[in-house]
């Protein structure tokens, strides 16, 4: 693998996740706060910064700042919706667009009915920032949305990344291909993740 991520746990909450790039060596920390054991904040230092709310109608609105030096600029604002312990929709505007200028996506996710091993691993499931991989079953289709709106014109874009599964006899996967965006040429690639237990 080109990465490694460590976790550092406090009281069965994760805490601090350090990511080290093997190929260049580069380290990337972040950060978890809790209140009464739901997520209230990611900070990956230096870097930026995710504010969580977590609402009484089961869905968790945010915020992410990007920072630089002393400034922080709000690139971002959303909500996260679930349902069956899974994340099915990601909606959020972008605080950036010049005025008159609104700019926003909706992200939704299709799941299988097999078990993600992911959300078996503690704590894992209250990182918010790592979308439906916290999800209790596996991702097999993301549907993005992109709708710019300037003046009274609307364009709406949709984009489809579909994964594929084999699963062994309890239900979890070994195999995994999904269909990635490769945005420095804009193609499509492929990417295989193997599961071992």
């Amino acid at each position: 693998t080109e990465k490694r991520t460590d976790f550092t746990y406090t009281d069965g909450l994760i805490t601090k996740t350090v990511i080290l790039n093997k190929t260049n060596q580069l380290s990337e920390t972040i950060e978890y706060s809790y209140l009464v054991g739901k997520l209230v904040e990611v900070e990956s230092l230096g870097n930026y910064r995710i504010n969580y709310i977590h609402n009484t109608d089961k869905t968790v609105s945010y915020e992410r700042f990007t920072i630089s030096g002393n400034q922080q600029v709000k690139e971002f604002h959303g909500t996260l919706y679930f349902e069956n312990e899974n994340l099915i929709k990601n909606e959020r505007i972008l605080d950036t667009m010049p005025v008159g200028i609104t700019s926003s996506e909706s992200i939704t996710f299709d799941y299988d009915a097999k078990n993600n091993p992911l959300y078996n691993v503690l704590g894992y499931k209250n990182l918010l920032d790592h979308m439906e991989t916290i999800s209790s079953n596996n991702s097999l289709i993301n549907t993005v949305i992109a709708t710019t709106t300037n003046g009274d014109q609307v364009l709406s874009v949709a984009n489809f990344y579909k994964s594929s599964f084999e699963y062994d006899s309890e239900n979890y996967p070994t195999e995994r291909v999904s269909e990635i965006a490769i945005l420095a040429n804009g193609n499509t690639g492929y990417l295989k993740t193997q599961y071992f237990y």
